[in-house]
């Protein structure tokens, strides 16, 4: 065989392997790095077992399911939100696995916004269990309205829930944490906290300091390595945010029941999410495609991705000044082609 028969049939190796990997990609629904986890890493049901979880938001969508889940691994459950009668029907649903008894779930009413309760709800968990090993930031609210619009009022509750709110939980959790040397500290933030989308000014701003805040933090305990902080990034999930989300006022929410079908089931993004936890992925990004194609060009074409988000953005704004749920329609046409 001669040498540049051999080098053709490299190069074209080389080529089938490029294009069996963007179609891997076009399917893909986690960063490449998370995905590589679920694959080869360690397993929540090695990792996770017999630990104390403490859930924020615990009462519907990505929360309410990480609780189902985490119930099936034998670990005790703390579950806060505000509803606690919501909070109960949860804790009854995770009992039906028989992995729990009623003393391992403990049901802790918590308001984001009422910072002073933060430290006597953490004295509770530990009073009750001994220990955190892991505090789950999930708790939030979402937004839909043009900034032009928007009522001062809707930023300050969107910094109050979403940030400062966590901020204050997290600080509550910490010292013990240091005290002990180990621990995880897992935040929801968004995709919409490494780019950015229109109608979601207050919600993007809230999401992005909440990145910056645990990068931060992450770096400053470097010298605790048994300390783990995540920073988890969904696209778009089945859940109530849409329909609980602000709008123009404080007091007025979308109440939308728009169709969902084109975003990932909750239950698979907290599948990724558990194995996030399991492997210590400092940052994981959670989407289906085309949400995901886009969070990948922010961070490495950034100028591709502002031309990209203005022409979607005007579409989005008409579609809902129209009514129209503007990522269905993004998410059909992305299917329709290459689904």
């Amino acid at each position: 065989m001669s040498w540049n028969l051999l080098l053709w049939l490299l190069a074209l190796c080389a080529l089938l392997a490029l294009v069996v990997q963007l179609l891997r990609f076009l399917r893909a629904d986690g960063d490449l790095t998370l995905l590589w986890a679920e694959w080869q890493g360690r397993r929540p049901e090695w990792e996770l077992t017999d630990m104390v979880v403490w859930v924020t938001g615990a009462s519907s969508g990505i929360g309410e399911e990480l609780a189902y889940q985490l119930s099936k691994l034998g670990v005790s459950l703390v579950l806060s939100s505000r509803r606690v009668h919501e909070l109960e029907r949860v804790k009854r649903r995770c009992l039906e696995n028989r992995n729990l008894k009623g003393k391992d779930i403990l049901i802790l009413p918590l308001d984001l916004t009422n910072r002073s309760s933060h430290e006597m709800a953490t004295k509770a968990v530990l009073q009750e269990f001994g220990k955190i090993d892991i505090l789950v930031n999930n708790g939030g609210v979402s937004q839909r309205s043009l900034c032009v619009d928007t009522s001062l009022d809707v930023y300050k509750e969107l910094i109050e829930v979403n940030y400062l709110g966590t901020v204050s939980l997290t600080k509550c959790v910490l010292p013990h944490m240091i005290e002990r040397k180990q621990g995880k500290i897992v935040t929801v933030t968004s995709l919409l906290g490494v780019i950015s989308a229109p109608l979601s000014a207050g919600y993007c701003a809230s999401k992005h300091a909440l990145q910056g805040f645990f990068n931060t933090l992450r770096i400053e305990l470097a010298t605790y390595p048994g300390i783990i902080v995540s920073n988890i990034c969904p696209g778009p999930v089945q859940s109530n945010i849409v329909k609980n989300a602000l709008t123009e006022e404080v007091t007025k929410t979308t109440g939308s029941n728009a169709d969902q079908s084109h975003k990932m089931a909750a239950s698979r993004c907290v599948q990724l999410m558990l194995i996030s936890m399991a492997n210590d992925l400092k940052e994981v990004w959670i989407a289906d495609q085309p949400f995901l194609l886009m969070a990948y060009l922010w961070q490495y074409m950034p100028t591709w991705a502002w031309w990209i988000t203005d022409k979607l953005g005007k579409k989005r704004i008409e579609n809902f000044k129209n009514g129209v749920d503007a990522d269905s329609s993004y998410f059909k046409i992305w299917k329709t082609k290459y689904q």
